[in-house]
């Protein structure tokens, strides 16, 4: 499974973004998949996830501000991102299982496919 990560860019505190991670090879719909992100100088963290079933997974300080979702159809899964604050400047990483288990879908370890990332930067 190949990841494409896109859609980060510069956006106000209170903006919004979408990103998109296009997959080829595999079976998508089939395929869990998740975005993490990696802020400087910080390890990198689950930011949200949603597995082949649909079944949605968010981070805390996430939840009710992102949304994630895929398209069975164009192969992609979307972060819809409201309400960015500062704090979710980071580098956001897709990644991708086709074998990952419901406990461990907040796990990076578990995902076997990665993106190469794209940049968000929330300025305030």
């Amino acid at each position: 499974v190949q990841l494409q990560a896109s859609g980060g860019g510069l956006v106000q505190a209170g903006g919004s973004l979408r990103l998109s991670c296009a997959a080829s090879g595999g079976t998508f719909r089939s395929t869990s998949l998740a975005w993490f992100r990696q802020a400087p100088g910080k390890e990198r963290e689950f930011v949200a996830a949603i597995k082949w079933t649909r079944s949605e997974y968010y981070a805390d300080v996430v939840k009710g501000r992102f949304t994630i979702s895929r398209d069975n159809a164009k192969n992609t899964a979307y972060l819809q991102m409201n309400s960015l604050k500062s704090e979710d400047t980071a580098v956001y990483y897709c990644a991708a299982s086709t074998t990952i288990i419901t406990s461990m879908m907040t796990e990076g370890t578990a995902y076997a496919y990665w993106g190469q990332g794209t940049l968000v930067t929330v300025s305030s």
